[in-house]
């Protein structure tokens, strides 16, 4: 008898059809024999509107009530996933956060989870009882209840399955899997049957939004495997119909890029004329992590007659800040000028088979030279080289990468 945590997204549980839809696989998994917890996020569209709420009272609210009024989505949709279990016929009953334990920071809005002291949870399961846990939401060491920003129901789902010590997450979602890109670009995308952690960590945090990149860090750090399915397809997780993100076991002779990831999120910004000398990099970017602006690809340009040029990414939405935070900054960089580019796309291929094939980006060169799309940057780590592009090439060079890395369907 296995232990199987499933976990249900704001599109599964989105009206009361949904979340009766859901309940069924909830009662086939117990009639396989399993002992299950069930984590819900709240009904689809609910969270906008309770941040709604607040902002209508004041654009610059108290982020501990905030918590307060945003947790309730995740209330209202574990009881009434309870209620939907006990009309099955079932032994079912809504666990809070703070109810079940989990223990976060004081960060409101976007706490982390510090301990889950599930003890009374799994004795109730044992007991026969489901438990349907509120995700995205804990408690702080004052008492105050806390969330974990968006998505955070993912995480929530995968530490009560490490806490409970689970042997499966599923997290039910609107796409049946993790494909090898968008299949909404690429028509030849294709479902993948087992992913690694690594490569997961980093199609997540490169631009795929299947699953929070928190929640695959923590299934990684715990070895907890986690299954991405539908929740509006017939199967259920026992017959891992979905794709499978656990340890790597690929071999050097297998195709080593996984998947190809995107992200349209990209403002480049280039200061010339800098003084090459120690420090500088400091004087940039020291003001933009004070001003909370996070910097993504770096490239500086080799010195000539002793100054340089140095070109970053940041988020669309930081682009205007991070302009104004350098200007304000001028004298004291000393920079010529400053320079930004909004229309931009990040494309990065990974698999942890890049570590043993050379080639790989070169491939990539040659593939985006032929189409004529120009490469502004380029970052590479161990398992995944990424390069900037203009947006309007964003198409087609996931489809051409895609063929040229043998990706596509057979």
């Amino acid at each position: 008898m296995s232990l199987i945590v499933m976990k249900f997204g704001g599109t599964s549980v989105g009206d009361i059809d949904r979340i009766k839809n859901a309940a069924r696989k909830v009662v086939a998994e117990i009639q396989r024999g399993h002992k299950v917890a069930v984590v819900v996020s709240a009904m689809a569209g609910a969270t906008d509107q309770l941040i709604g709420y607040c902002r209508s009272i004041s654009p610059r609210y108290d982020q501990r009530e905030h918590d307060a009024v945003v947790s309730t989505g995740e209330q209202v949709s574990s009881g009434l996933m309870a209620l939907a279990l006990q009309q099955r016929g079932l032994n079912a009953r809504s666990w809070q956060g703070w109810q079940v334990g989990v223990h976060t920071d004081a960060t409101h809005g976007k706490a982390r989870i510090a301990d889950i002291d599930a003890i009374k949870l799994r004795k109730s399961i044992d007991a026969g009882e489901i438990g349907v846990v509120a995700g995205f939401q804990g408690v702080a060491d004052d008492g105050r209840i806390t969330t974990l920003g968006r998505g955070g129901s993912d995480t929530s789902a995968v530490a009560l399955a490490v806490a409970l010590k689970a042997d499966r997450c599923d997290i039910y979602t609107d796409v049946d899997g993790v494909y090898t890109t968008d299949p909404r670009i690429c028509e030849k995308a294709r479902k993948m049957k087992c992913v690694s952690y690594e490569e997961m960590l980093e199609l997540a945090s490169l631009g795929a939004k299947v699953l929070q990149v928190r929640s695959v860090e923590m299934a990684m750090r715990y070895r907890m495997p986690v299954q991405v399915l539908s929740t509006f397809a017939n199967e259920i997780g026992s017959d891992l119909p979905g794709t499978l993100v656990a340890e790597g076991n690929k071999t050097m002779e297998e195709n080593p890029v996984t998947g190809i990831a995107h992200t349209r999120d990209e403002a480049q910004i280039t200061l010339t004329g800098i003084e090459d000398k120690p420090g500088m990099a400091a004087k940039i970017f020291g003001p933009l992590a004070r001003a909370g602006i996070n910097v993504d690809m770096i490239v500086q340009t080799a010195s000539s007659n002793g100054v340089t040029d140095l070109s970053f990414t940041v988020s669309k939405l930081d682009a205007d800040r991070a302009v104004k935070v350098l200007d304000d900054e001028k004298k004291a960089i000393g920079f010529e000028k400053l320079a930004s580019l909004r229309e931009m796309s990040k494309i990065s291929l990974v698999g942890i088979g890049m570590r043993n094939h050379v080639g790989v980006a070169a491939t990539m060169f040659e593939t985006l030279a032929a189409k004529g799309i120009n490469i502004l940057v380029i970052e590479t780590s161990e398992i995944n080289t990424s390069v900037l592009i203009s947006d309007e090439y964003t198409e087609l060079a996931l489809r051409s990468l895609h063929t040229a890395y043998g990706l596509d369907k057979a």
